[in-house]
């Protein structure tokens, strides 16, 4: 009968968790997200207050664009908080595509 050292049963521990971490990786870079419905193809002017939480959506879907209703309920969809910094008026993304989330970068010009 032979024991492993103490280091080498935390390198064990240290590649399984690397194979387990690289699985969940693999997985969600495989699994392909559902696109949003396009709520709007224009950016949304709002105005924010600072400190305050918006809660964007994020699936397309809510009645109240560009904030969520709840609307997402039962998709892979959830809402988006965003706490403004300061007051003003913000553009918030209405087509749901911006790399800038939630604000507009003009990812609406670019939609077929």
């Amino acid at each position: 009968m032979t024991f492993r050292t103490a280091p080498a049963i935390i390198d064990g521990w240290r590649h399984a968790r690397r194979a387990r971490l690289s699985a969940r990786i693999r997985f969600f870079k495989e699994t392909p997200m559902a696109d949003p419905q396009i709520a709007s193809r224009t950016p949304m002017a709002v105005d924010v207050e600072e400190g305050k939480a918006y809660w964007w959506c994020t699936c397309g879907k809510s009645a109240k664009q560009p904030f969520c209703d709840g609307s997402h309920k039962g998709s892979e969809f959830a809402p988006l908080k965003y706490e403004a910094p300061r007051s003003g008026t913000v553009w918030f993304c209405g087509c749901k595509h911006t790399a800038n989330a939630p604000l507009c970068d003009g990812a609406h010009k670019k939609l077929p």
